[in-house]
């Protein structure tokens, strides 16, 4: 997935994201957003913003709940 670093990342993009990570390698959400913030964010929850950050948490939650 390209990441266009001058705009907002949407929950959907982390949604579909984490959906991807974890159909790949087999593994659960508390990996895949382990490895989404290592890989996206380089383990700095400020690399790509505020917003992207909240979306970030909220797609995780969301999906956290849904199960």
């Amino acid at each position: 997935m390209i990441i266009n670093k001058g705009g907002d990342l949407s929950k959907e993009y982390f949604m579909a994201y984490f959906s991807l990570i974890m159909n790949s390698r087999q593994c659960t959400l508390e990996r895949a957003k382990e490895i989404t913030f290592d890989r996206l964010f380089r383990n700095d929850e400020n690399t790509f913003g505020n917003i992207s950050f909240e979306h970030f948490m909220e797609a995780y939650e969301e999906l956290k709940n849904r199960k």
